[in-house]
């Protein structure tokens, strides 16, 4: 059999650790390496060490025993008559409760009682603006059936004249706790009560407007600001609009995701706006104004003579404003397209024409200004 470790050395504390310190040490441990985190035979025995030594190390009396004896005190052969030391007789329901609660999915989470203030549940809408509605901003009104307390009970959801009764599953702590033994000492687990739903109340009367809910719904319209320069997919948050709090809590939000209808003009990205402009040749040989379309509308950008198609132009701040301060824009970036006619009159053709022989002549190449082709024995005669 393999000797078995120090207790301290397991745990990786000193000996001198206090017991705050061996609890989150074991804390750590019991995280990494229980079964349901990460399985197998290893985990499982490194587990079950770091289990015994917690269960030594934070029982003050085992512990003093343990630093006299060792290992001896608990097999029966410590020369004190420390006798041997049972570990499924220690407690991990409060620490286990703490630590493993979302692993169990109901473990304790808190010492909170459940029937204190509860703030109410967020709920979620969603809303179609157009492209400008984002950038410049907007305002829109939703139609949303939200709950509001029971006028008739008031929120209790028993009948008028009967009120709630105390759960007798719970005892109205709105909480069960259920205890089993394992090989390494005794779990408790602690869950919200089945029978009253964690209210530790339960209804014998009902309401009869609201049937026990303690709410009723209606249709009510919301007003949405929407701010300047929201994307796509981001959310606006309007307080208190949301499920209706518990035992007195407040109501929690609501969350209005925006969905932006694109324009097949403008290509965003971030706060800076990309498009394209089609200019014509005589823009582009000459120079001069070119009228360029943009979020604020129409505005007049100056080109140089022999632009190219395909160069690209900025127009500082015609961009997006910033979700944070709509003061501050980004950028418009706009590529210049050389828009090359489709179909000329024959005035228009012997024009080009005129303009092409004074500038290179490239429609009129005289055959021996043409490169020749070699012939099948040109290719294969010497210099």
């Amino acid at each position: 059999m393999a000797e078995k470790r120090d207790y301290y050395e397991v745990l990786g504390v000193d000996k001198n650790a206090d017991e705050a310190t061996i609890k989150s040490a074991y804390r750590k441990l019991a995280k990494k390496y229980h079964p349901d985190v990460n399985p197998g035979e290893e985990a499982a025995a490194k587990f079950k060490e770091a289990s015994e030594a917690y269960a030594v190390l934070s029982d003050a009396d085992k512990r003093r025993q343990y630093d006299q004896f060792g290992h001896a005190a608990f097999d029966g052969s410590a020369g004190a008559g420390a006798g041997g030391f049972d570990f499924n007789s220690a407690d991990f329901g409060d620490i286990f409760g703490d630590i493993f609660g979302d692993i169990f999915g109901g473990g304790r989470r808190s010492s909170r009682n459940s029937n204190g203030p509860m703030r109410g549940a967020d709920i979620r809408a969603s809303v179609r603006i157009t492209f400008e509605e984002a950038v410049f901003g907007c305002e829109k009104e939703l139609s949303l059936n939200l709950k509001d307390e029971c006028t008739t009970c008031h929120g209790t959801g028993a009948k008028p004249g009967t009120q709630p009764e105390t759960c007798s599953r719970c005892g109205g702590r709105g909480q069960v706790v259920t205890t089993q033994q394992s090989f390494f000492g005794t779990m408790q687990n602690i869950t919200t009560c089945p029978e009253c739903n964690g209210t530790g109340k339960v209804i014998k009367d009902k309401c009869a407007t609201c049937h026990g809910t303690g709410y009723t719904s209606s249709l009510k319209k919301i007003a949405v600001t929407i701010p300047a320069g929201i994307d796509d997919g981001q959310s606006v948050r309007i307080r208190e609009k949301g499920e209706p709090g518990r035992n007195g809590g407040p109501r929690g939000d609501l969350l209005v995701q925006v969905r932006i209808i694109g324009n097949p003009n403008f290509q965003r990205n971030g706060m800076d706006l990309y498009t394209n402009t089609s200019i014509s040749f005589a823009q582009a040989a000459i120079g001069g104004d070119v009228r360029v379309n943009t979020v604020d509308g129409d505005v007049l950008f100056n080109i140089k003579p022999g632009t190219q198609t395909g160069t690209r132009i900025r127009l500082k701040g015609k961009g997006v404003p910033s979700i944070r301060n709509k003061a501050v824009r980004g950028d418009q970036y706009t590529t210049l397209i050389v828009r090359v006619p489709e179909k000329l009159t024959h005035e228009q053709k012997e024009l080009i024409k005129q303009l092409d022989k004074v500038s290179g002549n490239t429609l009129n190449q005289s055959e021996d200004e043409k490169p020749k082709k070699k012939s099948f024995k040109d290719k294969f005669k010497l210099d």
